[in-house]
């Protein structure tokens, strides 16, 4: 059979000849022939497909490793090859999400914009709250723990013998972080002054965190969830790990603000299942991401939120956005006006539903004023 040069193969493939030796060295691309006397490369031209298949997957930067499991996958069964590429690329782009929101921040720091004194709102803001956790109706205790005050929201959902103290323990080790924000923004002569700058209040809730599951660590076999939200003032800083879920109501919008750290959620990113089908998936409670105790340091996902008039905060844990569907819990938190009157109404729709889990919900409204406190 005729063979083409690899300067040849590197016209027609548009890769460089020093790509194909590259790729002849990971055995992503052997070529036809190899000359034993020269070690020169020949390549048959029906690999052109091959090594164009490999140009594009590196263009969308996937991994070489996984880059050759993809090209055999694609020989033997195309469509599975395209499964496996959709899975790629969602992975890529929830964690891209993660990142753009630290980029925002970064370019804000470095450009000045977070330097600067947030401008003096004619009516200050402040946050109105209720919180509430629920044993249900199946569970011999509750392990879930829900925490609302003047500088804190959270919600935690322990697991295993232990988990109670788990949530209870990460929900403390944060509230060291609310008396610290609140003495500086309560500190007299502190009018008027600059809330804490995007990176350093981001920093402080990640130590935050790393305590929190330090605080965990010796309760063999028992962890929990956290989702938790600290207020500056004019900002909310949100802490995630785990399937506790931060949900906002802005606008007429009521949306998620954070993502599962599940095994059936990152099944969902990667197009192996749908909504409908996660629902009822054994392994709808696995998590992938949570506070253990770990001795490795914990990857929360960190974000800020800049506070508006008008905004509903609903932090809960699985137990209500398992048990009760999203349409009735959106219903709720848009109708019910004081946050108190929603939470309790929310613990009720999980009873209606039969509460098989522990339930625990937050509910924060941003309005503008002075005093901050429960509904």
């Amino acid at each position: 059979m005729d063979l083409l040069t690899i300067g040849a193969f590197a016209r027609v493939s548009r890769l460089s000849a020093k790509a194909l030796r590259r790729y002849d060295e990971l055995g992503l691309l052997r070529p036809a022939r190899t000359d034993p006397f020269t070690g020169y490369r020949y390549y048959d031209e029906a690999q052109s497909e091959r090594a164009r298949l490999v140009a594009w997957l590196r263009r969308i930067g996937m991994p070489l490793a996984r880059i050759r499991g993809v090209c055999d996958l694609a020989e033997a069964d195309a469509p599975a090859a395209a499964r496996e590429i959709r899975a790629y690329w969602a992975r890529v782009e929830a964690e891209t999400s993660a990142r753009r929101d630290l980029a925002d921040f970064l370019v804000d720091q470095l450009s000045g914009k977070d330097t600067r004194p947030m401008p003096q709102l004619t009516t200050p803001l402040a946050i109105r709250y209720a919180a509430c956790s629920d044993r249900g109706l199946v569970r011999d205790s509750n392990q879930d723990v829900a925490y609302a005050g003047s500088r804190l929201l959270a919600v935690a959902d322990g697991f295993g013998t232990d988990g109670g103290r788990a949530g209870s323990g990460a929900v403390d080790a944060l509230r060291a972080l609310e008396t610290e924000v609140a003495e500086v923004a309560e500190a007299p002569g502190s009018a008027g002054a600059a809330p804490p700058r995007a990176g350093d209040l981001l920093n402080a809730l990640e130590d935050a965190v790393q305590q929190a599951n330090a605080a965990v660590r010796g309760l063999d076999g028992s962890g929990t969830t956290l989702t938790a939200m600290v207020w500056t003032g004019s900002r909310l800083a949100l802490v995630h790990i785990g399937d506790s879920r931060a949900y906002l109501l802005r606008d007429g919008r009521f949306f998620r603000i954070t993502h599962d750290h599940t095994v059936v959620q990152s099944m969902i990113d990667e197009g192996r299942l749908d909504a409908e089908e996660a629902a009822s998936h054994p392994q709808r409670s696995m998590l992938l991401r949570a506070l253990d105790g770990s001795e490795e340091p914990v990857r929360p996902d960190l974000r800020l939120h800049e506070a508006r008039p008008g905004d509903r905060y609903l932090l809960c844990s699985d137990g209500l956005s398992v048990a009760v569907p999203h349409a009735d819990i959106r219903r709720t938190v848009e109708s019910v006006a004081e946050p108190d009157d929603a939470v309790a109404r929310l613990i009720g729709l999980a009873h209606d539903a039969g509460a098989p889990d522990n339930v625990a919900c937050v509910v924060a409204d941003v309005v503008e004023g002075v005093v901050e406190g429960p509904a």
